[in-house]
């Protein structure tokens, strides 16, 4: 069974900081693909930052400088660093991993269910 659970979000002020944590079970975390979208109301589900298995980042430009997603191999726990926080960044935060399972040849698609993170103003 693979689980992603999220953990971090919350209410913050414009110009505060989070940090998300994806706590990854059932996969192959080391040869995974994390990321983090989000999705606020009315609009639909974006990526925001993903990282792959060398370390290598992709950012959404919105948060290019702001955000910074990172990995812990060894704890199988993807974070999501947020900083400089504004209003338009409330949405839900969803963790995502393209992996494989142990004995399965392919990968896949998964999810976590979502933390909110409201930002006032």
């Amino acid at each position: 069974q693979v689980q992603l659970v999220e953990s971090g979000g919350g209410l913050v002020q414009a110009g505060g900081s989070l940090r998300l944590s994806c706590a990854a079970s059932g996969i192959i975390f080391s040869s995974a693909t994390m990321g983090w979208y989000r999705q606020a109301p009315g609009k639909q589900r974006e990526l925001v930052a993903s990282i792959v298995s060398g370390g290598s980042t992709n950012y959404a430009d919105s948060v290019k400088g702001r955000f910074t997603i990172s990995r812990d191999n060894a704890k199988n726990t993807a974070f999501l660093q947020m900083s400089s926080l504004k209003p338009e960044n409330t949405a839900v935060y969803y963790c995502h991993a393209n992996a494989r399972r142990a004995f399965y040849a392919y990968t896949a698609s998964y999810w976590g269910q979502g933390t909110q993170v409201t930002v006032s103003s």
